[in-house]
């Protein structure tokens, strides 16, 4: 096995660093979901990034199966499968009618229907070598797109001055865990693992230059243009391609008026690898 092999113990070393810090990443969310469990409340809480990181997770399991020497992937991806079932069961256990419903359909079109479709297309179309290849571009443009979500933080942050919803140690996980992934693609010559975290670590740095700046600047007075972002969009920081971690600002149920405020999201949610 490629990242296994004794000829290859520097792509062992940060396949396993990367899958020490992609699990930590997992977990980031667990306060989240220790609060809704002790108010019994989803609380405004959006299930798209954790629908998201499983599906991601479910289609590096696959891409790795494939490649039969990817088991630093199956390893990290299995026990994000796992945890991000976890959280997505926790919050239909306590979301609104209306919340379960709509993370229902998310899971049905997105875990069964384009995941299925995926599955049947690869099989059909392609066969050995050339279904590696399909697959990793499938992955490669799912991870891209994802990577491009951070822009809404980004330009959170320029407008109003304020890092609130960009924690630093967010961040540096991105920046860390896009480097660790892009090396450990690189050392086993695996493009479709490494050419996206080139995006994950640019972003990264832009996030820590902009925390760099406006850390200590004055915020700007909160305007409803600037907070469209916060109540409508999703922000999301992905720390790896295959167990994407987000952080969501997108409630699907009005806030308590005591806990506008605070029901942002500042622990995650999502890939690379």
């Amino acid at each position: 096995m490629g990242g296994l092999s004794l000829q290859h113990p520097w792509a062992f070393a940060f396949g396993l660093l990367g899958n020490v810090i992609s699990f930590m990443t997992y977990l980031a969310p667990l306060p989240t979901f220790y609060r809704i469990y002790k108010n019994k409340s989803t609380q405004g809480f959006q299930s798209v990034p954790y629908v998201v990181a499983l599906f991601s997770a479910m289609l590096w399991i696959y891409y790795a199966l494939l490649k039969s020497d990817e088991c630093l992937l199956i390893t990290i991806n299995s026990a994000g499968c796992v945890i991000e079932t976890i959280y997505i069961v926790v919050y239909l256990t306590y979301a609104p009618k209306q919340a379960k419903l709509f993370t229902a359909k998310i899971l049905l079109l997105l875990n069964v229907g384009v995941f299925g479709l995926i599955l049947l297309l690869t099989l059909l179309l392609s066969e050995g070598e050339k279904r590696v290849v399909m697959l990793g571009w499938i992955c490669v443009g799912f991870s891209v797109s994802v990577f491009i979500a951070p822009l809404s933080v980004i330009r959170l942050v320029v407008r109003t001055r304020s890092v609130e919803f960009m924690p630093f140690s967010l961040s540096l996980s991105l920046t860390l865990s896009a480097v660790v992934w892009f090396l450990y693609g690189l050392l086993i010559k695996d493009k479709y693992v490494a050419l996206p975290n080139i995006l994950g670590f640019a972003f990264g740095v832009i996030q820590m230059v902009l925390y760099a700046v406006y850390r200590n600047a004055t915020s700007r007075p909160a305007t409803k243009e600037v907070d469209a972002p916060v109540s409508d969009d999703h922000v999301v920081n992905i720390t790896k391609l295959g167990a994407v971690e987000l952080s969501t600002n997108y409630p699907v149920e009005p806030p308590p008026p005591a806990m506008k405020e605070g029901n942002i999201d500042k622990a995650t949610h999502a890939e690379q690898v």
